[in-house]
């Protein structure tokens, strides 16, 4: 797949946020299923959501790079996306959060695609992606 078609693909997404629009007080009170492998840890340490390191740190994941936290080892298929200079807002993290396989596999156009992440949510994903932004200001 052409780096254009991703890019548009994602660019997509974007525009549907407000289609997307979720409630983040649900979103905090559905993230326990994301604390066993995911924290969120402010730049100073201040924990905000003590959790799992099995995930990335989540503190500022809406408006951050594709597969970017330097603390974090990432697979293929989601460094892939990032390679494209996609950058996370709330439509695409709930999109990722409902099948992260099936996401990587249609963002990159490739059958192939693998997610280290594998639990899927079956709904709220809108929740928890206005939870993480209104978590990280």
């Amino acid at each position: 797949m052409s780096k254009t078609l991703i890019l548009a693909t994602i660019s997509a997404f974007a525009l549907a946020a407000p289609a997307f629009a979720g409630e983040a007080a649900a979103g905090e009170a559905d993230y326990k299923k994301c604390k066993a492998c995911h924290s969120i840890v402010a730049p100073d340490g201040t924990a905000i959501q003590k959790g799992g390191k099995t995930g990335p740190n989540l503190y500022g994941v809406i408006g951050r790079a594709v597969g970017s936290d330097p603390d974090f080892k990432y697979g293929d298929s989601l460094l892939a996306v990032g390679a494209t200079g996609a950058v996370w807002d709330e439509a695409m993290v709930a999109a990722y959060v409902a099948d992260p396989a099936a996401w990587l596999k249609s963002t990159l156009g490739d059958d192939g695609a693998k997610s280290k992440m594998s639990y899927k949510l079956a709904s709220g994903g809108e929740d928890i992606a206005a939870y993480l932004a209104s978590a990280s200001q």
